[in-house]
């Protein structure tokens, strides 16, 4: 038998066979995830858990959010007092972790700006991986399913 073949109405793929075409379409998706996992994954893991808030610190104002990350620490170890030219503010990203509420907080300062930067890089690389396994998986499920079997 070949990689892919149809046999009785079930599909024979990568040494399976009898497969359904949900348990073909699991097969391909379990294929595109460990394809994509990769360097780029791993730095955007690294990225995302750069930027919680789990380290502590020393006292902040009332209504602050609780601890600082490591990304944060790094980042003012790196550009101490560093500010943008010309009072230029950029938008920064606060919170969002499951349960705490989304803030976006305007800063003039280099550091806090990257500190907040990182995860949010980590969030654009993760949801850019996650798109390209299930489109890769869909098209390659469709090129392999026949009739009624195929998605859209």
């Amino acid at each position: 038998m070949d990689t892919v073949e149809e046999l009785n109405g079930t599909y024979f793929y990568a040494g399976r066979s009898n497969l359904t075409a949900s348990e073909l379409l699991f097969m391909i998706f379990c294929e595109e995830f460990a394809e994509q996992l990769g360097v780029d994954d791993f730095a955007a893991i690294v990225a995302i858990v750069a930027g919680l808030n789990i380290s502590l610190t020393r006292g902040k104002f009332v209504g602050a959010t609780p601890g600082t990350s490591y990304a944060s620490k790094k980042a003012r170890r790196m550009f101490p007092k560093a500010k943008f030219p010309w009072g230029l503010k950029l938008p920064s990203v606060i919170g969002g972790y499951p349960p705490g509420p989304l803030k976006i907080v305007m800063t003039h300062k280099i550091s806090t700006f990257t500190g907040r930067a990182i995860p949010v890089v980590g969030w654009v690389l993760l949801s850019r991986d996650v798109m390209e396994i299930a489109y890769n998986t869909i098209n390659h499920y469709n090129h392999i399913a026949r009739g009624n079997d195929k998605i859209w």
